[in-house]
């Protein structure tokens, strides 16, 4: 059976209480992994990736020999101003999502991709699968 494997920030690593100690004192405004779902539909593999609030236009979808990698950019102003134009607030706000994907068993010439409701899916059809070839070879 063919195994997709991805590669993501794990929930608790070697810079775990660096990074809490970044939130705790700069606050939790980053955005987070976003979640997938990835099932097996016998000759192919269908990925989910909830991406909500984000336009089709900021979502990437990269292959590269057999990583596949999904990126999603999220950029946003606020701007306020006063009847002069001048401004009261301004506000800017960029982040990014980015998860990449092991395809070495799919057929990435194949692979098709679609975004409606905030959920990008991704049909992965599976690479034929070679059974070894037994033989005897004769001695000359």
């Amino acid at each position: 059976m063919a195994e997709i494997m991805f590669y993501s920030h794990p929930a608790y690593g070697p810079f775990h209480d660096v990074d809490q100690m970044n939130n705790n004192f700069y606050g939790k405004n980053e955005l987070r992994a976003f979640h997938t779902d990835i099932q097996d539909n016998g000759d192919s593999y269908i990925l989910e990736a909830e991406l909500p609030g984000f336009d089709k236009e900021d979502i990437q979808i990269d292959i590269d020999n057999d990583r596949l990698t999904i990126q999603a950019v999220h950029k946003a102003e606020n701007d306020q101003k006063d009847a002069q134009g001048n401004y009261l607030r301004r506000e800017r706000y960029y982040g990014s999502y980015s998860r990449s994907f092991d395809i070495s068993d799919i057929e990435s010439s194949q692979i098709s991709a679609a975004y409606e409701n905030g959920v990008l899916k991704l049909t992965l059809p599976k690479r034929a699968v070679t059974v070894p070839t037994s033989r005897r070879l004769e001695i000359k």
